[in-house]
């Protein structure tokens, strides 16, 4: 595919009337604060949707890419990543990075795009994602076996091994919210945490780029365990929702267009 030819934002018009060509924006109007990822990625999308790639088709490189957009290589790979969590393209070592979807199959998912690309989205699905992990850590609490309390201590334990690779840090953390939904028994809430888990995923190691948000996650996590350990549901909650305050505090800092 050639690069001479620079595909237009995706934004919307200054007639309010008037909707923006493309998918996402039907969703997410302009004026929303997008990260320099976001803005790469919702241009990267314009292109895909108008049909100027098929699947199988190769993605210019980063270098190509951040000079065709203005923007710089790291903001070119994070809009990538984003794309790779949600489907649309895969990148193959040593090879570069393909379109997975056609564009029919990329409407459906505008949604997602908006949640997931937008700084003020992914604040709401933030708040989401606490109230749905507050009321897991509540029925973990009332529910968990001895042997699922000793499988939550150990992930901690993991997350710790892992304190110095954010890389296992995040495989430890996922792990560690995924058991605790399941130990709770309420199938749907583990359905939808793992929808936003993976619509935030984008932003996770971002957010535990430094050691001493990792030590504070699992400072968290510990408190959460001895609370779910000892069967207090009103604690384990109280002890969850802090923790998701301070883990949408990490993703929102990451995430806006200053960071």
């Amino acid at each position: 595919m050639s690069t001479s030819s620079q595909p237009e934002p995706v934004t919307g018009s200054d007639d309010a009337s008037t909707p923006p060509r493309f998918g996402p924006g039907r969703v997410v109007q302009s004026g929303l604060n997008r990260s320099p990822s976001s803005a790469v990625a919702y241009r990267l999308l314009d292109l895909l949707l108008g049909e100027s790639m098929r699947p199988g088709d190769r993605l210019p490189g980063e270098r190509a890419l951040a000079e065709e957009l203005g923007v710089g290589r790291s903001a070119v790979r994070e809009a990538i990543s984003a794309l790779e969590v949600l489907g649309v393209v895969e990148t193959r070592a040593g090879s570069g990075t393909y379109l997975r979807s056609n564009t029919s199959e990329l409407l459906p998912s505008t949604l997602s795009w908006s949640l997931l690309m937008d700084q003020e989205r992914t604040s709401e699905l933030s708040v989401v994602r606490g109230a749905l992990e507050r009321s897991a850590a509540q029925l973990a609490a009332l529910t968990a076996t001895d042997a699922q309390k000793a499988e939550l201590a150990g992930l901690v334990e993991a997350q710790r091994a892992a304190a110095d690779d954010p890389e296992g840090y995040v495989a430890a953390d996922v792990a560690f919210h995924r058991v605790l939904a399941q130990i709770g028994g309420n199938a749907l809430v583990g359905e939808l945490l793992a929808t936003t888990r993976t619509l935030l995923r984008v932003w996770f190691d971002r957010a535990v780029d430094r050691r001493e948000d990792i030590d504070r996650a699992i400072a968290e996590h510990e408190l959460i365990v001895e609370a779910i350990a000892s069967g207090d549901a009103v604690a384990a909650g109280d002890a969850m929702e802090r923790h998701m305050a301070t883990a949408a505090e990490r993703i929102l800092r990451d995430s806006s267009p200053e960071s």
